[in-house]
């Protein structure tokens, strides 16, 4: 084949020679591949339709690691002079870009013994490139020319040409390609090209200014941010001659834009450029660039800061903060011409509005100077101007207008938060407005920005606000306890409250604070006046608050731990005691909202505890709870002992605090060791907080004989349980909670079980609802908040399990147990993640269909929540239902529950993304049934329906 007179024949040889190469090129021994590199070259001479399986096989050569030194660049030569690139197919230029860049990586030295030669080859081969797969590669090796200074010689030109011919990219990827090249790709590969060295600059500068004159939007974007890209890599010398014209189109966008993106890009080059100037070394004999530069800018925008109307005011500030936020010099530069201004124009102006924006712009300027910490007292514009600025700023905190105020609160926190700006009697004076903003400000908007203010500046200035703050929040607090015939106390505990939470964020203030927030729970609890139950519940936000802010200082996180959950436990302790003996003291601290609200308090204290220091608090809170050791509890003597897994009426309330335990179990670190795991055993009859906090037990036990042993003992316990007996439903309880909990197989703590009690008369509902509890999260027990172990994929391996015998069950249920099978089928469905579902919805669709036919309403609403997102996200499996799900759906909007008819109108809303033409024959119905709905009692209800009807109303419409 190989000589064979008919070219096509010829080409076949090589074809076949060539493949065996691409497979075999690494076994070849350096005198083959000499041969073959010279037998392949020659071919480069043949007829045209040789020349592709040539190629092929200099790209299957070029890969060998035995390449003879030199036959890399008689290769490359032979194609510049004999192959004429860009006629040849995309995938043959493809071929011949794979294997300039194989040499390039392998043999950069020879190639570079070319010079010049090999950029002007390249080039060659480049020129008039189209297809975005082969320019993607092409962009790469100009890349790799340059990074890796390969000559360029007298070519720079000719090589910037044959790129930025491209630019701007104006490429839209065909539906359905299979490549995935995307227009980003390219922008981004060009830019990577055209900003890659300064040598480009002379003629890429005045390209991206006649592009940003473009009316297209995508042109501006390109030519900013490739400007941009540029100025990391520029120096002065090549900025020089083109920065007036690049600040007057810079000007003219931000000045005339109506687009946000243009002006943020516009904003970024014109920081890129005056950092790029503050780079410049200044020596005697240079101008200075960067001074120049600013003082056209100044000359530019200072004026408009003065315009009465104030029209070009916010276009000239945010263009002034670009090029000041640069650098320190720049920064220095702009404000000493700016702020005395600024502090002028907020004088002159009177109107709350005007000096609102003028002290947004101050803001700006101050934010700008965090960037470098310390104000330097030599240099800094600011700290001259101390006295006026703080003036301004503690005007703006007095004036009657709410949005100045906010304005105000934010810039009082920036200049607390530059170093050695604020003097001492400054200082008092900030906490001193802070406190008046909190507490006696009506607008809570200002109330809330003044407490966040206090919790930033506090772990800055710890003394000041431990010394000052909180005393005066103290104060205000014992005032307000002892004025209960005050209208105004409710709303000033709900400040005081969170003003003490929010400004503890140093480990000092907290020993201050925390006192205080428990002083004030203890003076609620011995309270007999009705809403106590609430006023403990915002106690127990507040520390719920402190505790989250001390989790990642280690000395605050313990310290809170034991003065918090010692204190907590005692005056619940105390309360259940005497509940039997004097009923009203302290029952507002049993009741279930506030032991919820302690719930998270003890959690969040013994999250981030050490192993060490959790261990500690474990040999004190269990013996409490097993053994009703209360020797470690502050005010310890009570009048009976504590007994809360013992049976008996007069203990009721001392079950309750179970809640607690589970707290505190629940939240300690894996690997705690503690004695009296099996104690909790007998928690059966304390319901769902003993059934979680066994759970949270078993769940972070090591496993081994211990735990099978404890598990055996529950299940000894459960087993009877569930089959008779008054204590069925705890039974079931802990078998929810403790099966999630293992997240293994365990004889006795099977799905199976669950899957049973399905057809029980008595536990079939609760057991049908428990598939909810199996498949969500519990972020007090098991979650990866509390150290809990997480199994990967649980509920997908649950679904493949469980859910084939649901449906089994489901069809041999009789009449009266079959809702519990659909309930127990929605509540999985409901939890599985949305694509394993999209995927087995054709097998159980018609089940979901039946689901909605059910009387219960948590049936339907379950069903109804899981088939709205499917409508969207598998449409064409649901248009094959449609006639069945619009009656259902129709039938279900006057239902008698609310939350029911909300979400069939949903549903109905979401039907209208199935396929126009199949909706079509149901348009005149749906609006008909959904007229009824707009006239529904409930404005939510009211409101969904309108948003369905008009999306019926538009279904066929043009441009819908």
């Amino acid at each position: 084949c190989l000589e064979n007179t008919d070219p096509r024949t010829r080409a076949r040889g090589i074809q076949l020679l060539s493949q065996v190469l691409l497979r075999c090129y690494s076994l070849l021994q350096e005198k083959e591949v000499l041969h073959l590199v010279l037998f392949y070259e020659n071919r480069l001479q043949d007829h045209h339709l040789v020349i592709p399986s040539v190629l092929q096989g200099l790209r299957a050569l070029s890969m060998c690691e035995v390449l003879p030194p030199g036959l890399a660049v008689s290769v490359l030569k032979a194609i510049f002079q004999e192959v004429h690139v860009q006629s040849l197919l995309q995938l043959d230029r493809h071929t011949v870009y794979s294997i300039i860049t194989n040499f390039m990586g392998t043999r950069e030295e020879e190639l570079k013994g070319l010079g010049a030669d090999f950029t002007f080859g390249f080039i060659q081969v480049m020129d008039g490139e189209k297809d975005p797969r082969n320019l993607l590669v092409a962009f790469q090796i100009v890349r790799d020319l340059i990074a890796k200074n390969y000559a360029l010689g007298p070519f720079v030109e000719e090589l910037f040409e044959v790129t930025s011919c491209y630019f701007p990219i104006d490429f839209t990827p065909p539906p359905n390609d299979p490549h995935g090249i995307q227009r980003e790709d390219l922008i981004l590969s060009l830019r990577a090209v055209l900003a890659s060295t300064p040598q480009f600059a002379e003629f890429l500068l005045p390209l991206l200014i006649e592009k940003m004159d473009s009316d297209l939007q995508s042109a501006k974007l390109d030519s900013l941010q490739t400007l941009t890209a540029c100025c990391a890599v520029y120096g002065q010398k090549e900025l020089q001659e083109f920065l007036p014209s690049l600040w007057s189109s810079l000007r003219r966008e931000v000045f005339q834009t109506a687009s946000e993106k243009v002006e943020a890009e516009c904003l970024a080059a014109l920081h890129a450029l005056s950092a790029c100037l503050s780079r410049a070394v200044l020596s005697s004999d240079t101008e200075d660039l960067l001074d120049s530069f600013l003082s056209s800018i100044l000359q530019d925008c200072r004026h408009h800061l003065c315009e009465p109307d104030m029209k070009l005011v916010w276009p000239s500030a945010k263009l002034l903060q670009a090029a000041a936020g640069a650098s320190l010099r720049a920064y220095h530069r702009i404000t000493r011409s700016v702020l005395p201004l600024l502090l002028e124009q907020y004088t002159k102006h009177p109107q709350s509005s005007q000096r609102r924006t003028i002290l947004e712009m101050l803001l700006g300027f101050l934010e700008l100077q965090q960037k470098w910490g310390h104000v330097e007292e030599d240099e800094s514009t600011l700290l001259s101007l101390r006295a006026p600025v703080c003036s301004v700023v503690f005007s703006a905190l007095t004036d009657p207008s709410v949005q100045l105020q906010l304005v105000g609160i934010r810039a009082l926190t920036v200049l607390g938060s530059l170093q050695g700006f604020l003097s001492p009697s400054d200082l008092e004076l900030v906490v001193d407005h802070l406190i008046r903003l909190a507490l006696c400000e009506e607008d809570s908007q200002s109330s809330e920005a003044a407490m966040e203010a206090a919790g930033s500046l506090a772990p800055i200035y710890p003394k000041v606000f431990s010394g000052r703050m909180v005393p005066r929040l103290e104060e205000e607090l014992q005032s307000e306890r002892e004025e209960e015939s005050s209208h105004d106390h409710c709303s000033l505990r709900q400040r005081c409250l969170p003003g003490l939470a929010g400004v503890s964020t140093h480990t000092s203030i907290v020993r201050e604070t925390i006192p205080v927030l428990l002083q004030h729970l203890r003076k609620v609890q011995k309270g007999s006046e009705a809403g106590n139950a609430q006023d403990m519940v915002s106690v127990c936000q507040s520390l719920h608050r402190v505790a989250l802010q001390c989790q990642q200082d280690a000395e605050g996180c313990w310290y809170y731990h034991q003065t918090v959950v010692p204190c907590l436990l005692a005056m619940a302790v105390q309360a259940a005691m005497q509940e039997s003996t004097h009923p009203l003291l302290g029952k507002a601290l049993l009741e279930e909202e506030v032991l919820a609200a302690m719930v998270p308090v003890i959690s969040a204290a013994t999250t981030h505890l050490s192993p060490e220091l959790a261990t500690q608090s474990v040999s004190h809170v269990v013996p409490l709870f097993l053994d009703g050791e209360v020797s470690f509890l502050p005010q310890n003597s009570f009048p009976c002992s504590f007994q809360p897994f013992e049976d008996g009426e007069c203990l009721e309330a001392q079950r309750r605090l179970v809640a607690l335990l589970m707290a505190f179990v629940c939240s300690l670190p894996r690997n705690v060791s503690w004695r009296g795991a099996g104690g909790s055993c007998t928690c059966l009859s304390t319901a769902t907080t003993a059934a979680k906090c066994f759970a949270g037990l078993v769940n972070k036990h090591p496993a081994g004989q211990q735990l099978d042993e404890i598990l055996q003992l529950a299940v000894n316990r459960m087993e009877p349980g569930l089959v008779e007996g008054p204590r069925r439903t705890q039974a079931l309880t802990l078998l929810l909670w403790v099966r999630p909990a293992l997240g293994r197989p365990v004889s006795g703590l099977s799905p199976s079980q669950l899957l049973g009690l399905l057809g029980d008369a008595e536990l079939g509902p609760a057991a049908a609802d428990g598939f909810s509890l199996l498949m969500a999260e519990s972020p007090d027990v098991l979650h990866k908040g509390c150290h809990a172990d997480v199994r990967i994929m649980f509920r997908q391996r649950f679904f493949t399990d469980n859910v084939p015998k649901l449906v089994q069950g489901f069809h041999g249920a009789g009449p009266d147990t079959k809702a519990n099978y659909l309930k127990g089928l929605s509540h999985v469905l409901n939890h599985l993640p949305k694509p394993v579902l999209v995927t087995e919805l054709p097998t159980l669709l018609s089940l979901l269909l039946e689901a909605l036919s059910c009387s219960d309403r948590v049936v339907q609403l379950s069903t109804l929540s899981c088939l709205q997102p499917l409508l969207l996200e598998a449409p064409q499996i649901m248009s094959l239902h449609v006639d069945t799900l619009v009656t259902k759906f129709l039938s279900l909007t006057s239902s008698p529950t609310m939350a029911v008819r909300i979400a069939a109108l949903r549903c109905a809303h979401a039907l209208t993304s199935l396929p126009t033409t199949v909706l079509l024959p149901y348009k005149a119905r749906v609006i008909r049934a959904l007229a009824k709905p707009l006239d529904d009692k409930k404005r939510l209800v009211r409101k969904e329906a309108v948003a369905a009807r008009g999306e019926w109303f538009l279904l066929g419409s043009l441009g819908r």
